[in-house]
């Protein structure tokens, strides 16, 4: 097969033939007959000039494709195809970018491998943007998450993209590359960042998304991102990732596991559920770990969330005159919870942090499943061949 690529295709279904992507097109790329726009693979060079002047977003789609459709299979459709199973078995390619997928694997290789999205969850669009040709976004805000004094220094960051068209999804990630070069001369390397807005932006109905980072002493690109000011500029590669997606369903319960800035998928998930269910209850629980209460991210926000909304479960692992307490720890203290989620069909687990944790909380399920007497071993491979289960760890 050959090496995939991502090609620019029309929605004939929404499509109202205006031909204003025709004519904003400086290459000649897209032509129409009769009945269908469409988009030239040969010609098209992706340099979205098309996607402002569509009135309907018709213009806005993607298929990553081993072979291009050619112009007679466009003019023939009556509405897009399905994007073809090329890869990760859920039917889309994460990433064509040798290093972006080198890092999404190591990403994904907790729990068994990268799994499938969720049956009803949105489709994603992925990869449309690369390291050589990045969106620009800028910084529309720039927030300190953790105290003053507190040894964990972790920042949200807002990016606007203005008039550039970045589709993401909750559970997908950016890809971002440091200005400059490494002490050898090479340019660095991309960073991952999992986006913590849902798909709507910070506020409904704004083109922008968020992204929580933990500076490290030694990090070159989370540095270069806690440095940053409101109104710099900054080069988006992606989006990525289609599998750690949440379901459409809002009766699905979401059981969240996470350590430090792994919770920044989560308030994503968190969100869209606020704003898109928001007379739902007790369907979404949340573990989250971090060494103490200042250095964890979103404790303020979080607190406001509503219990009704989402069950609320902290761990601490290094407050001053109290024991160590783990994630895993905590989900043992919720046993029968647990237990009555891992029975239900409808429960969908997520986990995201450091790797650290993942035998910690596998065993804990192991020996919550073994008290209740059900077989975790037997549950897991289940969950994940249905999108139940994902693990996305670093």
């Amino acid at each position: 097969m050959n090496a995939p690529l991502k090609q620019h295709v029309i929605d004939p279904e929404i499509c109202i033939r205006c031909h204003t992507c025709e004519e904003a097109c400086p290459i000649g790329a897209i032509s129409h007959d009769d009945i269908n726009v469409v988009v030239d693979a040969a010609k098209c060079n992706q340099c979205m000039d098309c996607i402002m002047p569509c009135p309907t977003g018709s213009i806005d789609n993607w298929r990553v494709v081993a072979t291009p459709y050619s112009l007679a299979e466009q003019l023939s459709w009556t509405e897009l195809p399905a994007q073809a199973d090329l890869a990760s078995g859920d039917g889309s390619v994460e990433a064509l970018d040798d290093d972006v997928a080198a890092l999404l694997a190591e990403a994904h290789q907790g729990g068994g491998g990268v799994g499938k999205a969720p049956a009803s969850a949105s489709k994603p669009s992925v990869n449309l943007f690369s390291g050589a040709k990045a969106a620009s976004a800028r910084v529309q805000g720039i927030y300190r998450l953790t105290t003053e004094t507190s040894s964990s220094e972790v920042r949200h960051i807002i990016l606007d993209f203005g008039s550039v068209a970045f589709p993401v999804l909750e559970g997908q990630s950016i890809g971002i590359t440091p200005p400059g070069v490494d002490a050898a001369g090479r340019k660095h390397r991309m960073r991952l960042y999992s986006v913590s807005s849902p798909r709507d932006g910070e506020r409904p109905n704004t083109n922008n998304l968020s992204i929580t980072v933990k500076r490290d002493a030694h990090g070159v690109c989370s540095n270069y991102l806690c440095d940053l000011n409101r109104g710099d500029e900054v080069k988006v590669s992606g989006p990525f990732g289609s599998t750690f997606l949440m379901p459409n369903d809002p009766q699905a319960h979401l059981l969240m596991i996470c350590t430090g800035t792994g919770s920044a998928p989560f308030r994503a998930f968190t969100m869209r559920r606020q704003r898109t269910s928001p007379a739902t209850e007790g369907a979404m629980s949340l573990y989250f770990g971090a060494r103490t209460a200042d250095s964890l991210p979103y404790f303020g926000p979080l607190k406001k969330v509503p219990d009704s909304v989402l069950n609320k479960n902290f761990a601490f692992s290094r407050e001053d005159g109290h024991p160590k307490h783990y994630v895993q720890d905590a989900l043992r203290q919720n046993q029968s919870r647990i237990a009555a989620l891992l029975a239900d069909s409808h429960c969908h687990i997520y986990i995201c942090g450091l790797r650290a944790m993942e035998a910690g909380i596998e065993q804990a399920f192991e020996d919550i499943a073994r008290l209740s007497g059900q077989d975790w071993q037997k549950i897991r491979p289940k969950m994940r061949a249905e999108g139940r289960y994902h693990v996305e760890t670093y």
